[in-house]
């Protein structure tokens, strides 16, 4: 018999002798240890070779997939590239932020920013990022009380800053990394390869249908 099953043996037992609230309890105990069991056992399967350089191959995936991307040396920098973006593009200094950015000193360059979920009349949401994915250039985001998932799902330009220590090689780091941090996982995890798209009317590609038609990211050397 192997721990798994000594545990489960064992829970199983215990029920005998329960209540009904402590059976329920104990069934729930038992299930997550099943499954975390089962995830620890699992064998991972053929991946593609990474390159030592996650970052590079990050930038170039994030590229192949629509995002453009900028580089700064510090999170100080963030706001002075965002308005460079912003002014580029035509858009106004205006945005909504993750309550997680508000410490940047983001009127220094000219942005009015506000620390609140987005609401669908907002041009412009910044966010920050739980990691990166290097092999497909894909930001993973999970919700909390300092990053609301509307910010980066209702403006139509997503400005997601992205530590270049946060990039992972791939999804299994990332969802390993998430159980690490939270133990059980928040509510919502998104995955934001470029702006948004589809191909549903004719087969014709079209940016922007069900989510936002720019996404730039920032990508910072050092935080």
């Amino acid at each position: 018999m192997n721990a798994r099953d000594d545990i489960l043996h064992r829970i199983r037992a215990a029920l005998d002798n329960a209540s009904p609230n402590q059976r329920d309890e104990q069934r729930r105990v038992a299930a997550e240890a099943e499954l975390a069991a089962a995830i620890a056992a699992r064998k991972q399967g053929p991946r593609p070779c990474m390159a030592v350089d996650l970052t590079k191959r990050f930038r170039r995936n994030s590229e192949r997939m629509a995002s453009t991307v900028a580089d700064v040396a510090t999170p100080a920098d963030v706001p002075a590239a965002v308005a460079r973006y912003l002014d580029e593009h035509g858009i106004a200094r205006r945005t909504v932020i993750w309550p997680a950015l508000a410490d940047l000193d983001w009127p220094v360059a000219g942005i009015a920013a506000e620390a609140r979920p987005a609401r669908d009349d907002d041009l412009v949401g910044i966010t920050g990022c739980f990691c990166a994915l290097a092999e497909t250039g894909t930001l993973m985001l999970c919700a909390g009380p300092d990053a609301p998932a509307a910010t980066s799902l209702l403006p139509e330009t997503h400005i997601a800053v992205v530590p270049a220590s946060r990039i992972v090689a791939g999804m299994e780091e990332g969802w390993a990394l998430a159980r690490s941090k939270f133990g059980t996982l928040p509510r919502a995890v998104n995955f934001i390869s470029g702006p948004s798209r589809t191909g549903d009317i004719e087969q014709t590609i079209v940016i922007g249908a069900h989510g936002p038609c720019r996404v730039h990211l920032i990508l910072v050397t050092d935080a």
